[in-house]
């Protein structure tokens, strides 16, 4: 198992940027793949983007193409989402979730390791 602490939410306006991290525990970060996924009130959690154990395969939801970005330091135990050109619909808790395999994955139910969340509020 892999503790999860995602960081970096916030309140910015329609255009905005913000950069998510989500620091885990423990010494096989490295063999596990990420992804990243958000909640927005009254919806189901829908996939954003993710990561392979190696950054070599990433992999994004069409909604935020050309506009989030994914990436991972293995020797910082951390990933990262990089959101730009932030829109009023981006509001959302986002998540961050790990699995023990070297693929990338897009369903909720793929992942067995999830943070707590991180607010992002983007105001038009």
């Amino acid at each position: 198992q892999v503790q999860l602490v995602e960081s970096g939410g916030g309140l910015v306006q329609a255009g905005g940027s913000l950069r998510l991290s989500c620091a885990a525990s423990g010494r096989t970060f490295s063999s596990y793949a990420m992804g990243w996924f958000r909640q927005a009130p009254g919806k189901e959690r829908e996939f954003v983007a993710a990561i392979s154990w190696s950054g070599a395969s990433l992999y994004r939801a069409n909604s935020v193409l050309g506009r989030f970005t994914i990436s991972r330091d293995n020797a910082k135990n951390t990933v990262y989402l990089q959101m730009n050109s932030l829109k009023p619909e981006d509001t959302a808790v986002y998540y961050c979730a790990a699995r023990n395999d070297r693929g990338t994955y897009s369903k909720v139910d793929e992942y067995n390791n999830w943070g707590q969340g991180t607010q992002v509020t983007v105001s038009s």
